[in-house]
């Protein structure tokens, strides 16, 4: 078995995994309770154009 020398070992410290952890399981409750709709996402957009009384193509 012959050692792949590109290789790169990344250690993470304990604090790190923890947080990258938290993380996840924040964005997979907000995923739950908000799930993302895209066709749901342009319309909110363009009513929310259409209440602001501008084109909703320039909101981000």
């Amino acid at each position: 078995m012959e050692a792949d020398m590109g290789q790169v070992i990344q250690f993470v410290s304990k604090s790190e995994r923890e947080r990258l952890r938290l993380i996840q399981e924040a964005r997979a409750i907000y995923d739950s309770i908000f799930p993302s709709d895209p066709a749901g996402e342009q319309q909110d957009k363009a009513a929310i154009g259409r209440a602001a009384g501008g084109d909703a193509g320039n909101l981000a």
